[in-house]
């Protein structure tokens, strides 16, 4: 497993080798030891969450706050997504920055995200089924988000937003600066 540091620090992209034969393919998306050597995290991942989405489905900007915070390691188990990230550490440099990054059933790519971000991703396919292990457990009184189209984030999703597909939840979401940190 390698691993490529983003703009935004602690965020990073993985790659697993490709084991490919006649038979198909094998990779292994995760061992604790690689993957601290990849990002330079230690990680205890307690919780994995799977989802299935259509096309122009619009998940986020989601977080949790406090001690609740989860730091997260996207993959695509089927399709394609642009997986979004915002730093929301007041203290970090890149504060209020955030990176784009497309994940797909073909290019086996992975993002780390640690906790103080914000996470969002919108499917880019037909249909995408996304697969996320998270290390903290999902506290709904902690759980908060940041408007998809904030202005001052100028986010590009890639897809058209008249294509958007958002739940009602997430299009009542305050833009960053009315968000709770």
């Amino acid at each position: 497993m390698t691993g490529t540091k983003t703009a935004l620090k602690g965020c990073v992209i993985l790659d697993a080798p490709l084991f490919k034969d006649e038979r198909g393919y094998l990779t292994v998306v995760y061992t604790d030891e690689r993957f601290k050597e990849a990002t330079g995290s230690a990680v205890n991942f307690v919780q994995d969450n799977q989802s299935f989405s259509q096309y122009g489905v619009l998940r986020g900007l989601h977080y949790q706050k406090g001690k609740h915070a989860q730091g997260k390691l996207i993959r695509v188990l089927q399709g394609s997504i642009l997986d979004v990230a915002v730093d929301l550490r007041t203290n970090s440099p890149t504060f209020k920055q955030h990176i784009s990054v497309e994940l797909s059933y073909e290019n086996k790519r992975q993002l780390f995200i640690p906790k103080g971000f914000a996470h969002g991703f919108v499917v880019l396919s037909n249909t995408a089924e996304v697969l996320y292990k998270c290390d903290n457990y999902y506290n709904k009184e902690a759980e908060c988000g940041i408007a998809y189209n904030d202005p001052d984030l100028a986010i590009d999703w890639k897809i058209p937003s008249h294509s958007q597909i958002l739940s009602e939840k997430d299009r009542a979401l305050p833009n960053f600066d009315m968000a709770s940190l």
